[in-house]
């Protein structure tokens, strides 16, 4: 019996050895045919140069981001040249048009504005492309806004900046961008007539604009802002979201929530909230093969997640919070997703002033 036994325990080690040899032999061989599948598209990046579209002009968040991040996704694509090209107009439009329309050969990525859900929701002139069809790599952050105006205004409160009797000038850089919509969405939800939307100044241009006094205010990405407010330029009175911005008296800084009460326009600000999770976009266009979109969105990755490069852009005010791939599309067609009453109500409020 001891002897059966043994024969059966020998026997019972020998299957679990050639289970074991089987399993890992398997597991090789799968990672040798897939190192093998990837190097097609590896090896096309080599001594291949990948544009990467910026929607606005040079200097503003959208391309200092991109600048950063192209820098490291070069790094993790050997062989690779990434080069900035800034595509500015029609509050991103173009750009992302551009993007959009390229060959899907994975050699154009693009930045832009997710303000512009909003433009093809209510339809604006000028939008070709279908932000749920776009090859998403990744999202860098989310983007807490913020109210800011002059160091030169005379209003210190926000309780004194809604009240103002004068008609307050609030910039923005092109229709159809976050930073215009928001404002757009911000007068009609507080229902302050003396406030005025005023297109027409990208990237550092707004910042200028509020120091030579052209406008007075605008609403903005923290981190678009965060030199302005660092080099004490600006003032801020009110923040768009209820977590804490790094670097503000967050104690003793408003949140839009205070003083917006009225359902229509909480409404609006769940809208703003919901598309303040997609910030720093970059896509490729439709259609690119998975094995380069792969290639893409892996150096996109490894870059987000280089303590180097987190370091680096800390230092400008950046915060990271990246989100990559197919999560990223889920949250833009989240946001696509709106009900019809809201539609309504967007193209009410930016629908006739655009």
């Amino acid at each position: 019996m001891k002897e059966v036994f043994s024969k059966g325990e020998k026997g019972m080690k020998a299957k679990k050895s050639l289970y074991l040899f089987i399993t890992v032999g398997f597991f090789v061989w799968s990672w040798v045919i897939s190192l093998h599948a990837a190097s097609p598209a590896l090896d096309f990046y080599k001594s291949k140069v990948v544009d990467y579209i910026v929607a606005t002009t040079p200097g503003g968040g959208y391309d200092a981001y991109a600048r950063l991040i192209g820098r490291y996704m070069q790094k993790y694509i050997l062989g690779s040249t990434i080069i900035v090209k800034n595509v500015p107009g029609a509050g991103h439009i173009v750009g992302a048009n551009e993007t959009y329309f390229a060959k899907p050969d994975g050699l154009t990525i693009g930045t832009f504005d997710k303000g512009l859900i909003i433009s093809q929701l209510i339809g604006l002139k000028g939008v070709r492309f279908d932000m749920g069809r776009f090859s998403y790599i990744g999202k860098a952050t989310s983007e807490p806004r913020i109210m800011v105006v002059s160091k030169k205004s005379p209003y210190k409160t926000i309780k004194e900046f809604m009240e103002s009797k004068e008609t307050i000038r609030m910039g923005t850089s092109g229709v159809g961008s976050s930073a215009h919509n928001e404002t757009l969405i911000f007068i009609a939800a507080t229902g302050a007539k003396h406030l005025k939307a005023v297109a027409g100044y990208p990237g550092n241009d707004l910042n200028m604009a509020i120091m030579r006094g052209d406008v007075a205010a605008t609403i903005n990405s923290y981190d678009n802002l965060y030199n302005f407010i660092r080099e004490g330029e600006a003032r801020v009175l009110l923040k768009f979201t209820k977590k804490n911005i790094t670097g503000l008296d967050n104690a003793n800084l408003p949140t839009v929530w205070d003083i917006i009460t009225s359902e229509k326009g909480r409404r609006l600000l769940a809208i703003i909230a919901q598309l303040g999770e997609i910030g720093r976009l970059t896509t490729a266009p439709p259609n690119v093969s998975a094995d380069r979109l792969a290639v893409l969105r892996d150096a996109y990755k490894t870059a987000l997640t280089d303590p180097k490069l987190i370091e680096e852009g800390r230092k400008e005010g950046f915060e990271f919070e990246p989100g990559y791939g197919d999560d990223v599309l889920k949250l833009v067609k989240d946001a696509l997703n709106q009900s019809a009453e809201n539609v309504a109500l967007l193209k009410e409020i930016l629908g006739k002033r655009q």
